[in-house]
C-alpha cells in the first residue's frame, strides 16, 4: 500500500520518509509537544514527564495493537525533521492515526500537504481517508474541515471525521461513483 503514499507529489520541499529508530526521541518530543493538555497536570514536572511516557507508550501500544500494519513517517522540510505521521492502510479506510509537527514549524502549510498527499493516497485506493481529532483542536478541525473532511462520529472529547474520495476530488470537483 505504500506505493500508492507518492511523497514525490507533497509541495514546497515536504516530503516522507520511513522513521527510524534513531527517530525515536524525535517521535516522543512531538508528541509531547503535540500534547498540551498534559501541561495542566496538577503535579511535579517528573509526574508530568512520567505522565506524558506513559501516554506515548499507550498511542504507540495502541497503534501496534489496533493497526499492526501501520506505517510511520517523518516529515521533511529540506531535509530537516519537521514532524511525524503514522498512517494504516486499512481494507476499508486509510487511517491518519497520529500527525504532528514540531512547534516552530506549525502553521506553516506542512501539515496540509502531508494531508493532501494522504488525500490522493486514499482516492487511489478509493477509500475514505479517517481522523480522530481533539474537540478542543479548533486550528486542526478548521484545516480538515478546509480539505473536505465531514464529521463521522462525535466524542465528547474527540470526533472521528473522514473525507470520502468519491465526494470531492482534489480540486474540488464532485465526483460520483469513483
Amino acid at each position: 500500500m505504500s506505493a500508492f503514499l507518492n511523497t514525490a507529489a507533497l509541495a514546497h520541499n515536504v516530503r516522507l520518509r520511513p522513521a527510524r529508530q534513531s527517530d525515536q526521541p524525535f517521535i516522543a518530543e512531538i508528541y509531547r509537544s503535540a500534547r498540551p493538555d498534559l501541561q495542566l497536570i496538577d503535579g511535579e514536572d517528573e509526574l508530568i514527564r512520567t505522565v506524558q511516557a506513559q501516554q506515548y507508550q499507550v498511542l504507540q501500544r495502541g497503534a501496534g495493537d489496533n493497526y499492526p500494519n501501520a506505517m510511520h513517517f517523518i516529515v521533511e522540510k529540506s531535509d530537516a525533521s519537521v514532524g511525524v505521521v503514522m498512517v494504516d492502510f486499512g481494507h476499508n479506510e486509510v487511517r491518519v492515526i497520529f500527525l504532528a509537527m514540531a512547534p516552530v514549524a506549525r502553521g506553516q502549510g506542512y501539515g496540509k500537504e502531508v494531508l493532501q498527499g494522504l488525500q490522493q493516497a486514499a482516492w487511489q485506493v478509493r477509500a475514505p481517508l479517517a481522523v480522530v481529532v481533539w474537540n478542543s483542536n479548533a486550528q486542526a478541525r478548521q484545516l480538515y474541515q478546509q480539505l473536505g473532511f465531514v464529521p463521522e462520529a462525535i466524542g465528547e472529547m474527540a470526533s472521528k471525521l473522514v473525507w470520502y474520495p468519491e465526494r470531492r476530488s482534489l480540486r474540488g470537483e464532485t465526483r460520483v461513483g469513483v
